[in-house]
C-alpha cells in the first residue's frame, strides 16, 4: 500500500481510506464481521478508516471503536459531524454549540481521546462559516482533534473558507471530500483544482457510482432492490428510469474497458480516482468481506494513459452522467426566493 500525505498536515495516509458507512443496521448488522473487515484492511497496510456519527446513527462509529481497542496508534481516523442525530431543535448543523456536543458524543462511542480529521460532513448556510472554522480551530487547540476538513461543499464555499480562516486568523480545512468516479466527475470541474490550489487533500467517496460500478447491475438484467445500496435508495435504480438506462449504458462500455485490461469493473473504478494529481485517498465502503477483499486484490493496478483517454472518450471530463450528492443541494436551487425576483421587480422597464 502506497501513502500520500494528507494536504499539508504532514500525516500520511494509505492511498485507499476504509468507509464504514455500511457498517451497521443500515448495510451490514454483524459487528464481529465488520471489525474483522477493518482489521483485514489494517493487516494489509491501510492505515486510513473514514466513518461519521450519522452513519447508522453512530453504530458505525461504534463499530469502529471496538475494532481499534489496541491499535488505535496504527490508524489515521476520520469522522463527520452535521446531519441529525436525533429529533428536535440544535441536534444538527454546524453551529458552535451542536459542534462541541457531538464531537464529545463520536469521541465516546469511538473510544478514543482524539479524532485526526473532523469533518464538515455538509455546508450549513444558517451558520456563519466564521463561526464553524472559529470552534474547530478551538477543537484543534484542545487535543480532541489533530486536524479538520470539509464534505461535499462546492469550490466557491471552499474557497470561501479559506479565506475567512486567513482573515480572521483561524486554521483551515485541510481536505475535503467530494463524490468522484467514472460515472460522476463533476469534481474535475473546480473542486479538485481547488484543492491542488490551496494544498488540501482530496478524499474522494463513491467511486463505484452507488454500486453501479460493482458489475452488479448490467444492461438488460434484473436488478434487486432488496440489498446493497439499491435496498437504500430503490429509486435510483429504477430500470424504467431513463438516466438508470444511461448508467447502464455507460457501464457497458466500462465493462470492454475493463476486459481489455484484465480487471475487474471494481478494481478500473477504484484505479481511476486515485490517478488524479488532486486525490490524497480513494474511500472505498465494502458491505461484506468479499466486497473488500476485491477491492483490495485491485489495489496495485495502474492506468495508463491509453486507458484514461479511452475513458475519457466514454465520459468526457468533468462530465456528471448522473448527480452524486443526493443528500444535499444548495440553497441558491432549493430556495425560489433566491432565483426569483419579487414579481414587481422583474420587468425591464
Amino acid at each position: 500500500m502506497r501513502y500520500r500525505v494528507l494536504g499539508g498536515t504532514g500525516i500520511e495516509v494509505s492511498v485507499h481510506c476504509l468507509g464504514t458507512m455500511m457498517f451497521g443496521a443500515v448495510g451490514n448488522p454483524d459487528h464481529d464481521e465488520c471489525v474483522r473487515m477493518i482489521h483485514t484492511a489494517l493487516d494489509q497496510g491501510v492505515n486510513f478508516v473514514d466513518t461519521a456519527d450519522m452513519y447508522s446513527a453512530g453504530e458505525s462509529e461504534e463499530i469502529v471503536g471496538k475494532a481499534l481497542l489496541g491499535r488505535r496508534d496504527e490508524v489515521v481516523l476520520a469522522t463527520k459531524v452535521h446531519f441529525p442525530m436525533g429529533e428536535g431543535p440544535n441536534r444538527s448543523g454546524n453551529s458552535r454549540r451542536w459542534i462541541v456536543k457531538e464531537v464529545e458524543e463520536s469521541l465516546r462511542r469511538l473510544r478514543t481521546d482524539w479524532i485526526d480529521l473532523y469533518q464538515v460532513h455538509r455546508p450549513d448556510h444558517r451558520t456563519d462559516i466564521e463561526e464553524t472554522l472559529s470552534v474547530l480551530s478551538d477543537l484543534v487547540r484542545q487535543g480532541k482533534i489533530r486536524a479538520f476538513g470539509c464534505s461535499s461543499f462546492p469550490a466557491e464555499e471552499v474557497v470561501e473558507a479559506y479565506h475567512v480562516a486567513e482573515r480572521r486568523g483561524l486554521m483551515r480545512f485541510r481536505t475535503e471530500q467530494p463524490p468522484y468516479s467514472l460515472l460522476a466527475r463533476g469534481a474535475e470541474r473546480s473542486v479538485l483544482p481547488t484543492c491542488r490550489r490551496l494544498g488540501m487533500g482530496a478524499l474522494t467517496w463513491s467511486p463505484l457510482a452507488w454500486g453501479f460500478l460493482s458489475g452488479k447491475y448490467r444492461k438488460g438484467q434484473d436488478i434487486d432492490l432488496t440489498t446493497g445500496r439499491a435496498a437504500l435508495a430503490p429509486a435510483r435504480f429504477d430500470p424504467a428510469l431513463p438516466l438508470t438506462a444511461t448508467k447502464l449504458d455507460v457501464v457497458e462500455q466500462l465493462v470492454e474497458v475493463a476486459d481489455g485490461l484484465g480487471c475487474t469493473l471494481p478494481e478500473l473504478a477504484v484505479a481511476f480516482p486515485a490517478a488524479h494529481p488532486a486525490v490524497t485517498s480513494v474511500i472505498i465502503g465494502p458491505r461484506t468481506p468479499a466486497q473488500l477483499d476485491a477491492t483490495l486484490k485491485g489495489a496495485s493496478l495502474v492506468l495508463d494513459d491509453a486507458t484514461l483517454d479511452r475513458i475519457d472518450e466514454i465520459v468526457p471530463p468533468g462530465t456528471d452522467v448522473y448527480h452524486p450528492d443526493g443528500a444535499w443541494q444548495p440553497p441558491a436551487l432549493t430556495d425560489v426566493a433566491l432565483r426569483r425576483r419579487t414579481t414587481d421587480d422583474r420587468a425591464a422597464v
